[in-house]
């Protein structure tokens, strides 16, 4: 009898135990956070290498010491008729990643306590330090854009602005940052950047995040700096 009691008690105690949540790792729980709001923030903020260059100017001829606008208005229209065909283009856009994720910068992190305080908000401690590898794998069939690490590719500042028929490279950069946490784990601050290449111009923002009914969104989008 006592030993049915003892088996009984010790099922109980393994049943109890089984029952219990698995927790997340601290890393992979970073990790899934940023893959779920990565394609948001991504949209928000990338730029396009074909887009960026702006309406060509009418020319200045220099005899007359005026501006000639003969034939620029054909000009203009060609070009609007050229960001019009790119804009509806089918094809996944082709974004370069850069997949080295560390903490935000102490640059970054002057500008951004301008905007919001963080000492509600801290780092998870990583077993593997504190960067971490993004892995890509798993947007690979995202349907509006198709990231590869920047690493396949010819250095951003070395792009050529002015070829617009170049398809082999991405139309821009994407970088982020790890994510700082509040205490609650309910919200999360990172930053995020994004460059069109050829040293000619890149922005940097601040993406604050929060978890509503489960699922991470971001939550706004503070402009920081422009290059």
């Amino acid at each position: 009898m006592k030993l049915l009691k003892f088996i009984f008690i010790t099922l109980v105690l393994l049943s109890s135990f089984g029952c219990k949540k698995k927790e997340v790792p601290k890393s992979e729980f970073e990790k899934e956070v940023l893959n779920s709001v990565f394609v948001e923030i991504v949209d928000s903020i990338y730029m396009d290498r074909r887009m960026m260059l702006g309406p060509p100017p009418p020319l200045f001829n220099s005899k007359t010491n005026k501006v000639d606008t003969t034939g620029h208005a054909a000009e203009l229209k060609k070009y609007l008729q050229y960001k019009d065909s790119i804009k509806n283009i089918k094809k996944r856009i082709l974004l370069g990643v850069y997949d080295q994720v560390g903490k935000i910068s102490s640059f970054e992190t002057e500008m951004i306590s301008k905007e919001v305080d963080l000492s509600n908000f801290a780092y998870d401690t990583l077993k593997e330090g504190e960067e971490f590898k993004f892995d890509l794998k798993s947007f690979k069939n995202n349907k509006k854009f198709r990231f590869e690490n920047t690493s396949k590719y010819l250095h951003e500042k070395e792009w050529n602005l002015n070829d617009k028929s170049n398809s082999l490279i991405p139309v821009g950069t994407i970088f982020i940052s790890r994510i700082q946490f509040d205490k609650t784990k309910k919200s999360g601050i990172l930053s995020a950047g994004a460059s069109c290449g050829g040293g000619k111009c890149g922005r940097g923002f601040l993406v604050l995040i929060e978890n509503k009914a489960g699922k991470w969104k971001v939550n706004k989008i503070i402009h920081l700096w422009t290059s």
